[in-house]
């Protein structure tokens, strides 16, 4: 049964419905691969086996009494712990949240429960998700199932991990400036920024904003399409939710791309990018021509994008946690956090008011590139997996980085055009670490995001090698 693990998330729900696999079996060989590899990992940080085994038991007998399924019926799934989860600890990876125990489930974990998906922990974060390198003083670092001495990213990082080691089925996200796409490019998985709104947020403080979305992982990009049935679709809680229906990602993923056109960048024509990502990525883009698509160097203005984002995000983080520093003490909370909340205090109404006109400006820049190619390319992260007891990268090729998220602008500069965007694993550098490509879609253009990714996927097969770390399970 330890082979179930390895196999794609819709290849196991087929299993099941078929009921050529019960849901507890699954379950099981699940919880033998998190009791061999997760010690080493620490990706899964609330472990509840015993949750588990009763919801995959209960998953069985409702496909027994010939009840309707969801379309994850049956799939072990472990929640990202910044997600509010009824009865189970939700931590935030902060120690003034250690003990917390939400008394209701935020709306993606109401959605993926309602689809059939069997909990069974929470997953790994930094401190309320800041940062894109998992550690936090409750409950220590997840390391790189590539290489243990690296980063897995984040802040979705235990969930990447957990996916790329076989321990879970599918995982959900969370991303403002990275969170679904780092952890995949430094894992070897699959991450989706949806558009904001096509995921709705809820209970959510500041309901209209675009900034920070969530999102689907998965080991495979049709696992990715195959959540997104499940946690898309309108909800009126949510004044930016999307009207079409998550059916629409039930349509076929193979799609006749000849005559398509696709622009890559490898810098945005700003970023520093160490060279062993670019190096890994150009090594791939023949694949494009030979499914017919025609690739060119080019990318569209991308000026005023690190003040937009800087200015943002620091908007987001005041609003965040002016509160609980006076309820918990600022002390209480990691210096990174500190200095985010008070740039964000600094701001006056006129740079918000500037940032917002800026970003409508870059978006109709983006926009109308996007009217002449079908998709921009980019590297995801701008470095490979970095040591595990650096906090965060200070240089990229010689250039400094002046702040804890300096590093990662590469998926900064595409949050803020409010675009659909995702990682998908394409090779490793010479010393194996994974490299993902980042895909930037049309406005509200998921689906055909995902087709493009599933061409690409299905050329060069990366999702399907193994972390080294697999080969330790028992």
């Amino acid at each position: 049964m330890s082979e179930l693990i390895w196999l794609t998330a819709s290849e196991q729900a087929q299993l099941i419905k078929r009921r050529e696999v019960s849901a507890l079996e699954l379950l099981q060989a699940h919880l033998a691969q998190i009791e061999s590899l997760n010690p080493q990992l620490n990706a899964i940080v609330t472990c509840l086996p015993e949750l588990a085994l009763e919801l995959a038991q209960a998953a069985d007998a409702k496909q027994a009494r010939g009840e309707a399924l969801g379309v994850l019926h049956g799939l072990p799934i472990a929640h990202k712990d910044l997600f509010e989860t009824a009865g189970i600890r939700s931590t935030m990876g902060s120690p003034v949240f250690a003990d917390y125990v939400p008394a209701s489930d935020d709306l993606i974990i109401a959605r993926l429960k309602a689809a059939g998906c069997v909990t069974l922990g929470k997953t790994n974060v930094p401190e309320f998700g800041a940062g894109s390198h998992t550690f936090n003083p409750v409950f220590g670092a997840t390391r790189n199932p590539y290489d243990l001495m690296r980063t897995c990213g984040g802040s979705s990082g235990g969930a990447a991990v957990a996916l790329a080691a076989g321990m879970l089925s599918v995982a959900d996200g969370s991303d403002m400036g990275g969170s679904l796409r780092n952890p995949a490019s430094f894992n070897n998985v699959v991450g989706l920024r949806p558009t904001p709104g096509r995921v709705p947020r809820y209970p959510k403080a500041d309901a209209w904003s675009t900034l920070a979305v969530d999102g689907p992982m998965a080991r495979a990009v049709q696992d990715v399409a195959l959540m997104m049935r499940a946690i898309a679709g309108p909800d009126a809680r949510s004044p930016i939710s999307l009207a079409e229906p998550a059916a629409t990602f039930a349509d076929d993923l193979q799609r006749d791309f000849h005559g398509a056109r696709i622009a890559w960048s490898p810098d945005l024509g700003c970023l520093p990018v160490e060279p062993s990502v670019i190096q890994t990525i150009e090594a791939q883009l023949p694949v494009f021509a030979d499914i017919g698509i025609v690739v060119e160097e080019a990318h569209p203005d991308f000026s005023d994008a690190y003040d937009i984002f800087q200015t943002l995000r620091a908007w987001g983080f005041e609003l965040a946690f002016a509160e609980r520093f006076v309820q918990f003490g600022e002390e209480s909370f990691k210096e990174t956090i500190r200095w985010n909340a008070a740039q964000g205090r600094q701001l006056s109404a006129a740079h918000i008011s500037r940032a917002q006109v800026k970003r409508t400006e870059l978006f109709h820049r983006v926009r109308e590139f996007l009217d002449v190619y079908d998709c921009l390319l980019l590297p995801t992260a701008q470095v490979p997996p970095f040591p595990i007891e650096q906090e965060y990268p200070r240089e990229i090729n010689g250039a400094t980085m002046r702040t804890y998220i300096d590093w990662m602008m590469s998926c900064g500069f595409i949050t803020v055009t409010g675009l659909p965007a995702m990682s998908v694993p394409c090779g490793f550098t010479a010393d194996g670490l994974p490299v993902g490509l980042q895909m930037v879609g049309k406005p509200r253009g998921e689906f055909a995001l995902l087709q493009l990714a599933y061409a690409f996927q299905e050329a060069t097969r990366f999702y399907l090698r193994k972390p080294p770390v697999a080969d330790l399970a028992g």
